[in-house]
């Protein structure tokens, strides 16, 4: 098989993705071709012909590997925003750009070297040859092209070319040269050189010695490969799937982190909430989070109940902008402020309102939405403020509305911001549902059709034996869907 079957034309555009499984097939199918044309090759060593054939066989091969591992890599992908060669070891760019696409020329015999083209492949090629009898050394064209070294200073004898090798690499080449000439071992082995220019060059060298009719070595021969854009691309997949894991490790810690202090911050809320007096029935409350879908990432929602010193209770959700850590951490210090306020004693509006200070002058700025709820269980009323927040639903008799929202702007908006109040009375029976506008938002500002989805679900909240089924009833409407948010929900049923 001619070598140039090992270069035939190949399409300027990428292959689509249906067909990177038949080239591979391809590759391997001619791998297997160039193998039987190699063993060929071996059967006659004595030829000269015979044996740089079996160079270019060995060439061939090295050049079908690489090609297979490159289209592994398309078949499974690499991170977008990663360019090649930029990484902190990245080698100097080079004028010779590697073609693929290139042909040998048809005229040219095995054994001879081919004419040097800048972008062909055979100009990153070169051989030699070294007589251990005559001291004789031959290099190709394109060896010297390789190496950078102009042709009128002749080639580097075995004793002189570790002087253009890495410092590091210079054992790498005496251990491939001793075991050959030593040991008879082929050759196969990479080094790094530094060329006359000071370009750094990766090199790959294969090769086998000659003997002569009494077995001992009489030469070597091996041809010498400039695979230093192919290192590169393989540096730079490995770089990028290197920088991809540390990505998915520090999210994984970061939402491992928002989770659990999360958790620490909302326990699953279910049961009653019982008030220090006796007379007061109490209030059945359970409430349920649910991240959004497009991230893994825990936001700033939260939800609240608690019974006040004074006989009241507190009911509470809001919403803080953001994900991640960041975003959980504000939220608990929110909530750590509106329970201590609460427990003071502050009422709705004003708690609000020192609300919207503290997080204005948080070392983390961020915008939220807030609803605060005061419940009197003896007079049954309850007293709210809210900041841009959606109002609570009221359901009574199997219909629900949503109430009149007081005036409030979002926390962390304005310096000062002024925060209503107003009072509802609650009956025995009666449901509040509040909620976080990532549960009923819709595709804009004007879009209530969420909102009329929950309202819905009235006869069924009605029928429910306790306010947990009332959540399980809201999360299988709402829980599966795309939501672009996280959000949460919290149900609240008075006591009869």
């Amino acid at each position: 098989m001619p070598p140039s079957h090992l270069f035939a034309d190949r399409p300027a555009q990428p292959p689509e993705p249906g067909a990177v499984d038949a080239l591979i097939s391809q590759t391997r199918r001619l791998r297997g071709e160039v193998d039987a044309v190699r063993r060929d090759a071996v059967a006659n060593e004595d030829d000269p012909q015979q044996r740089w054939q079996r160079a270019l066989c060995d060439l061939a091969v090295h050049q079908l590997d690489d090609l297979g591992a490159h289209l592994g890599q398309l078949r499974v992908g690499v991170p977008e925003g990663v360019a090649p060669g930029t990484g902190a070891d990245a080698e100097p760019e080079v004028d010779i750009v590697p073609d693929l696409a290139a042909e040998p020329d048809p005229g040219t015999a095995y054994g001879e070297a081919a004419p040097a083209r800048t972008g062909s492949l055979l100009s990153r090629v070169g051989s030699a040859e070294w007589n251990l009898l005559t001291d004789e050394v031959s290099w190709s064209e394109e060896l010297f092209q390789i190496f950078g070294r102009p042709a009128e200073s002749g080639p580097m004898s075995l004793d002189e070319l570790p002087s253009m090798v890495f410092a590091e690499d210079q054992s790498v080449l005496q251990g491939l040269v001793t075991d050959c000439l030593i040991d008879g071992k082929p050759i196969d082995g990479e080094f790094r050189i530094v060329r006359t220019d000071g370009r750094v060059r990766t090199v790959h060298m294969t090769g086998e010695p000659v003997l002569d009719s009494d077995g001992c070595t009489a030469s070597m021969w091996a041809v010498l490969r400039d695979v230093s854009e192919l290192r590169r691309s393989q540096r730079a997949v490995r770089e990028s799937r290197d920088s991809l894991e540390r990505s998915r490790q520090i999210e994984r810690t970061e939402r491992r982190v928002a989770v659990e202090l999360q958790e620490a911050v909302l326990p699953p809320w279910r049961g009653s909430l019982r008030f220090a007096h006796d007379g007061p029935a109490p209030l059945d409350v359970a409430a349920h989070y649910l991240p959004a879908a497009s991230t893994g990432l825990i936001g700033g929602d939260w939800y609240d109940a608690l019974a006040l010193p004074g006989g009241d209770a507190l009911l509470t959700v809001g919403d803080l902008t953001g994900h991640g850590v960041a975003a959980t951490s504000s939220m608990a210090m929110l909530l750590g402020a509106l329970r201590g306020m609460a427990v003071a004693g502050i009422r709705p509006g004003d708690l609000m309102g020192h609300l919207n200070q503290l997080l204005e002058t948080s070392v983390q700025p961020a915008l939220g939405s807030a609803m605060c709820c005061r419940y009197d269980p003896v007079a049954q009323t309850l007293t709210w403020a809210q900041a841009g927040h959606p109002a609570p639903l009221l359901f009574r008799d199997g219909t629900g509305h949503a109430l009149r929202r007081p005036e409030g702007v979002l926390l962390g908006a304005t310096t000062g911001g002024r925060y209503g109040e107003t009072e509802t009375q609650l009956f025995p029976g009666d449901l509040l549902v509040l909620h976080t506008d990532g549960l009923t938002r819709g595709s804009g500002a004007q879009d209530d059709t969420g909102t009329r989805r929950l309202l819905a679900l009235g006869p069924r909240l009605t029928e429910a034996r306790d306010a947990l089924e009332c959540v399980r009833a809201v999360v299988e409407e709402f829980g599966e869907e795309p939501r672009e948010d996280d959000a949460c929900v919290m149900v609240v049923q008075v006591g009869r």
